[in-house]
C-alpha cells in the first residue's frame, strides 16, 4: 500500500493582521537604538530622543575661556592637568565636580573645549536619564579609526539618582567594572550638587543600629550608595565664594561685556568701559551686593547674571535719554 505523498498536502499560510504588524514594527523601532556614528570634525554632540534617540551636533560658542573663570583656580588647575594628560594619551581619571550651585562647574567644561579643541578634545553631552545608551556611545568611539587623534569627554550635568533609579549601574560599569571599561579615548566628567550621587538616609543608619532592617548585611547598603562616586578618580569640590571674589567676577564680566559692546560695529551706544577702571564704582558695587543678597548667595553665575542686567539697563537708559 503506497504512502500518501506529504508534498501533496495543501500548505496553510498564516498572516498577522496589518494593524498588528504596524504595532510590532513601531515597538521594535522604539526598543532598538539606531547605529551611532561620530564625526571627529564635530566639536560637540548632545544625545537627544531618549533610548532610541541620536547624537545631535551642537553649534558651540567658544567665547568663554579658562582665564574668564575666577575664584576656582585650584579646581581649574587640577581639571586642566587631568585633561591634558588625557589628550596626550597618558593615564587620566574620570572627574566628579560637586558643590555649591553656580560656582562654575559647567562653565569649566565649555572653557576646556575652547582651550583644547584644537588638540583633539571633543565633548558629548548626555542627560542622566539617557545613561543607558552610554555603552553604545562608548562602542562608537571605540570604532573610530585607529589614527583618529580625537579624545572624547562624555559630560553629564547635574548628575544625581534616587533610590529607585537603576540607570546608575550602567554608569558604574563604564567608569570601572566592565572588562573593556579602560579606554584611552573616553572619560566621563560629571557635575552634581550631591557628592555621593545616591541618597543617604538617616533612617537607614537608625534601622541598622536598632536592628530593624530586613537585610542580613545592612552595611552593604551603605557601600552601594558610595560605590558610584568612588569610581570617579578625581573629585573637585566647589564652595561658596567670599564677597571680594564675587565683586572681582562682577568687574570682570562687566568689562568683558562692555568691551564687546564697544567693539561691535552695529552697536554705538554709550557704555561705562572708560570709567570702570580697576575697581567698581560705588553705585555698581552696591547694586551687585544687593543683587546677590536678593538671590540668596554669591557665585560666578550670580555675578554673570548681574553683569547682564547692568549692561542691559545701562544701554536701555542711554537709548531712552537720546529719544
Amino acid at each position: 500500500m503506497s504512502q500518501p505523498n506529504s508534498s501533496s498536502k495543501p500548505t496553510t499560510h498564516y498572516a498577522l493582521p496589518t494593524p498588528l504588524l504596524d504595532l510590532l514594527s513601531q515597538y521594535l523601532q522604539e526598543q532598538v537604538t539606531p547605529t551611532i556614528k561620530i564625526d571627529p570634525a564635530q566639536l560637540a554632540y548632545r544625545w537627544v530622543g531618549g533610548h532610541n534617540g541620536h547624537l545631535e551636533p551642537l553649534a558651540v560658542n567658544l567665547f568663554l575661556s579658562l582665564d574668564d573663570l575666577h575664584g576656582i583656580d585650584t579646581q581649574k588647575s587640577k581639571l586642566v592637568q587631568n585633561t591634558r594628560q588625557f589628550l596626550k594619551g597618558y593615564p587620566a581619571n574620570h572627574v566628579l565636580m560637586t558643590g555649591t550651585r553656580g560656582a562654575g562647574k559647567s562653565s569649566l567644561i565649555r572653557a576646556l573645549l575652547q582651550a583644547y579643541h584644537s588638540e583633539g578634545l571633543r565633548i558629548i553631552e548626555i542627560a542622566r536619564d539617557d545613561l543607558k545608551v552610554l555603552d553604545k556611545i562608548r562602542a562608537a568611539i571605540h570604532a573610530l579609526p585607529a589614527d583618529c587623534e580625537c579624545r572624547y569627554v562624555v559630560y553629564c550635568d547635574d548628575l544625581a539618582f534616587n533610590g529607585q533609579d537603576e540607570s546608575y549601574r550602567t554608569l558604574k560599569s563604564v567608569l570601572d567594572g566592565a572588562l573593556d571599561s579602560e579606554q584611552d579615548k573616553l572619560l566621563v566628567y560629571a557635575t552634581s550638587n550631591r557628592r555621593h550621587l545616591l541618597p543617604q538616609l538617616m533612617k537607614d543608619n537608625v534601622n541598622i543600629y536598632n536592628g530593624q532592617t530586613d537585610e542580613v548585611n545592612p552595611y552593604e547598603t551603605i557601600d552601594e550608595t558610595v560605590s558610584l562616586s568612588d569610581r570617579f578618580g578625581l573629585w573637585l569640590s566647589f564652595h561658596p565664594m567670599d564677597q571680594t571674589t564675587y565683586l572681582q567676577i562682577v568687574h570682570h564680566y562687566l568689562y568683558m561685556q562692555q568691551k564687546h559692546s564697544v567693539d561691535n560695529e552695529n552697536n554705538n551706544k554709550t557704555t561705562d568701559v572708560e570709567v570702570l577702571g580697576n575697581a567698581l564704582p560705588d553705585d555698581i558695587r552696591a547694586a551687585a551686593l544687593r543683587w546677590a543678597s536678593e538671590r540668596g548667595g554669591r557665585s560666578g553665575r550670580v555675578a554673570y547674571q548681574f553683569s547682564r542686567y547692568w549692561i542691559g539697563k545701562t544701554q536701555l537708559d542711554a537709548e531712552d535719554s537720546q529719544t
